[in-house]
């Protein structure tokens, strides 16, 4: 679960260097708050299975649903926090910061640890 994390980071990263390159400031700053929008709740996704998993007697399923709700939920309020926070926002640089880090994941089993 880390691994997927770890690699949401280094996609932002990329993303906001690149989204730099192409619109300045704005644009990476935008693509950072974008990408950090998927790996932040999904870093305290990781902590708290990670932590459940540790308990001998705990509801693993109801622990792994109740968190995703968290996670999209806390997704959908830190984007809406970003408009509101930073009203001249770079929306394609944000929505591909987003979209590369949540996409990110798909290459998770292709890292050996």
């Amino acid at each position: 679960m880390f691994k997927a994390v770890f690699l949401q980071i280094g996609a932002t990263i990329l993303a906001t260097l690149i989204a730099g390159a192409i619109t300045g400031v704005r644009g990476a700053l935008s693509a950072a708050l974008g990408g950090a929008a998927c790996v932040l709740p999904n870093l305290l996704f990781a902590l708290r299975l990670h932590a459940v998993s540790k308990r001998p007697a705990a509801s693993y399923p109801l622990a792994f649903f109740v968190g995703e709700f968290l996670k999209i939920a806390s997704t959908v309020g830190l984007l809406a926090t970003v408009r509101l926070v930073y009203p001249d926002v770079h929306w394609l640089a944000l929505f591909l910061g987003f979209v590369v880090a949540l996409k990110a994941n798909l290459f998770a089993f292709l890292v050996k640890t």
